[in-house]
């Protein structure tokens, strides 16, 4: 298997369709490890990260975008939104990326409420700063082979609760959320890191693949709804 012919992944010139004429032109970045980028290569799939690969479809279909990634490794959501939502909404951002909640659910004491209460603070001052907002709900780590099989029932069951609170809150909030938790893939073993934490390239060149159709639909709809308003 490769990228290339990987049923998952993008199809060649199924970006440039997919983001024709998109209106962002500052993209900001928030997170942990997921927003930073910490995935094994797989031979075969772009080494290109998530986030950058993102901004660098975006930037493909409307050069001169400006990208700012602030993620940080082992960030827990609060240590997020307390060291980089500032900078992020002082880049001025049209379009912002949130990744977090992920490190709080690896622990048994993982605070839901908390996660809901620290990404929704981050949500909503992005969105009131005038930026479309990405939410994610993450693969689930728990079927790695490298996850100890005794902790694999009590991570399996957090994050699948962090996720399920993001798609609320994000449906709530209305943002472009990415729900990855339940993709066909999520539990094939081969698409994580042998770290146990992290996806490997493969996770990455699907993650993409789902977040720039999900954006692709977005303008689509943003397109018929003025076709709607002006008649043309």
């Amino acid at each position: 298997m490769r990228e290339t012919n990987d049923p998952y992944c993008l199809r060649p010139g199924e970006s440039a369709e997919l983001l024709a004429g998109h209106p962002w032109r500052r993209f900001v970045v928030l997170g942990d490890s997921v927003a930073e980028g910490l995935c094994e290569p797989v031979e075969g799939y772009s080494d290109l990260q998530w986030a950058d690969r993102l901004a660098a479809e975006l930037s493909a279909s409307a050069p001169g975008l400006e990208y700012l990634n602030l993620g940080v490794s082992g960030l827990r959501a609060h240590e997020i939104h307390a060291t980089q939502l500032d900078r992020a909404l002082a880049f001025r951002p049209d379009l912002a990326l949130v990744v977090g909640g992920g490190n709080d659910a690896f622990g048994a004491r993982y605070d839901a409420d908390r996660v809901d209460a620290e990404l929704e603070a981050m949500v909503t001052a992005l969105q009131a700063a005038g930026a479309d907002v990405i939410t994610l709900g993450m693969f689930d780590v728990s079927a790695s082979p490298a996850v100890a099989d005794w902790l694999r029932p009590g991570l399996h069951e957090r994050m699948r609760r962090l996720s399920e609170r993001t798609r609320a809150l994000a449906q709530r909030l209305g943002t472009l959320h990415v729900h990855l938790t339940t993709h066909p893939l999520s539990t094939d073993p081969g698409l994580y890191s042998a770290d146990g934490r992290h996806g490997n390239a493969r996770s990455d060149a699907v993650a993409t693949a789902e977040t720039l159709r999900l954006l692709g639909r977005h303008l689509s709809g943003r397109r018929e709804m003025h076709v709607t308003k002006t008649g043309k």
